[in-house]
């Protein structure tokens, strides 16, 4: 799907499809456990 997404994007220049495939890139992104806890870490900053 990413690949398609870069294909419309680089024949067409369409920004909201270059947003959709950095969208699709992340959520397919594991998140680390270090990236979990640094979440965690701001969030508790906030109180």
């Amino acid at each position: 799907m990413i690949d398609f997404t870069w294909k419309v994007f680089s024949q067409t220049g369409n920004i909201e499809t270059y947003l959709l495939m950095k969208e699709l890139e992340n959520s397919h992104k594991p998140k680390s456990e270090s990236e979990d806890e640094k979440d965690i870490v701001e969030l508790d900053s906030n109180f």
